[in-house]
């Protein structure tokens, strides 16, 4: 090598370290920050990540630098709130300071801050109100959605019955269900599980995903409305993902888990024998009257952690959160895995035990870390329809059905897989043996 390729080698070097020092510098300019693992110029944190499981690397961060510590995602700072204390004292004590949507590269380039879930400032407040207004007129809340799940129910048992008994994955057939309520009340009618137009309207939602009325009409002229023609697709996308998938994938879970515990499956049948019986359909107001199925369902969602770090927020404002400042723009993440898995709210945070729900006299017990759908201004607003998803589905099934598997599953099987933003159940065959006479 000549002299002149040698310099310009040495330039070269020179000027990468140069760069790499500005952005290390860069990193730490802002030294308001709460401490945390020690990043590498570029690509942060990135390699102390544990392959495939972000979440777990992140709470074990929290156990080694406590309930606030920050996290850089490439050159970028993420600051992480761990455990109920520091989620709460974040999302609703500082919820309008940290109302802001983090950023989600992946999702971004799909939803460019439009939709429900990924926008924020007026747009967001627009689209939540008007979500939140149209899901009550179209029923939420009200018997007519009731309505429409316990119809759902009904073309699901008989789907069931179909299989007469033999082993299947159930994984899609759930999944179809559940997005047939969400159908019912934004298209105002339900699919047959067979339609393709239904198989490849999901197959668009769930790849959507994977990479991330007459209202809407009127205020379309409305140069400050945020009532355009792309909110409303990505909306709609929005509550298919949080009205549908996340509903079915909680019950793929509660299945395997109950294919795991026969003994826990046994005594929810037997209160359903106990409150309902076999001549009517379950009703919503039996939830009151059901305290162990009700404990079984809130036991499914904390153990299967189906979000587990949440949605991305953002501090809108220099936010002084104690102690440290936390500068405007910021993204910070509320690990809700954390707060599910508490050791001071739940007695055997990594055991499936719905006794975490049960007083000693074996009535429900609300637990205040208990919160899968979030907490404060930026919480799940399709909370209430998923609850009565969730105990509807399970409870028409579970009066029809045994659920029953040739697989004898282990505790590493009923473990929920984290995929990045969400965690699934593995993979499973089981049958659908009817107990009826």
């Amino acid at each position: 090598m000549d002299f002149h390729g040698s310099s310009t080698v040495i330039l070269t070097a020179f000027i990468c370290i140069l760069i790499s020092y500005v952005l290390w510098k860069t990193m730490y300019r802002k030294r308001g920050l709460p401490p945390g693992p020690t990043p590498l110029p570029l690509i942060g944190n990135l390699l102390q990540v544990r392959k495939g499981d972000m979440a777990k690397t992140l709470m074990e961060f929290g156990q080694e630098y406590g309930p606030v510590y920050t996290f850089y995602f490439g050159p970028n700072p993420v600051v992480v709130f761990w455990g109920y204390d520091a989620v709460k004292e974040a999302l609703v004590d500082h919820g309008e300071d940290f109302i802001g949507r983090g950023k989600q590269p992946t999702v971004d380039r799909v939803f460019q801050g439009y939709g429900l879930i990924t926008s924020e400032g007026d747009r967001w407040r627009q689209l939540r109100r008007f979500s939140l207004s149209t899901l009550r007129n179209f029923g939420l809340g009200k018997r007519s959605i009731e309505e429409r799940i316990q119809e759902e129910c009904q073309f699901l048992i008989e789907e069931l019955k179909t299989y007469k008994e033999k082993p299947f994955d159930p994984a899609i057939i759930i999944s179809k269900a559940v997005s047939n309520v969400i159908s019912s009340v934004v298209f105002g009618q339900r699919f047959e599980y067979d339609d393709t137009r239904f198989h490849r309207m999901l197959d668009i939602f769930y790849e959507t995903f994977e990479l991330m009325s007459s209202t809407w009409g009127q205020e379309k002229d409305n140069p400050n409305s945020e009532f355009t023609w792309r909110n409303l697709v990505l909306s709609l996308n929005n509550l298919f993902f949080a009205g549908g998938e996340t509903v079915a994938t909680t019950l793929k879970h509660g299945f395997l888990l109950l294919l795991k515990y026969p003994d826990i499956q046994a005594k929810v049948c037997k209160e359903i024998d106990s409150v309902i019986g076999q001549n009517r359909v379950p009703n919503i107001e039996d939830r009151n009257k059901m305290p162990y199925t009700e404990a079984v369902i809130h036991e499914i969602q904390r153990f299967s952690n189906v979000i587990p770090m949440n949605a991305p927020h953002s501090a809108t404002k220099d936010t002084v959160f104690r102690g440290y400042t936390i500068p405007k723009g910021t993204d910070v993440c509320a690990l809700l895995t954390s707060v599910l898995g508490d050791p001071t709210h739940f007695a055997t945070p990594h055991k499936f035990n719905p006794s975490h729900f049960l007083d000693k006299d074996g009535c429900f017990k609300r637990n205040e870390a208990f919160m899968p759908f979030s907490i404060g201004k930026r919480a799940c607003i399709g909370e209430g329809l998923a609850r009565t998803e969730l105990f509807l589905f399970l409870t028409n099934i579970l009066q029809n059905f045994i659920l029953t598997s040739q697989t004898e599953f282990t505790e590493a099987d009923i473990a929920p897989r984290n995929t990045g933003f969400a965690n699934v159940p593995i993979s499973y065959q089981m049958s659908f043996v009817s107990h009826k006479l």
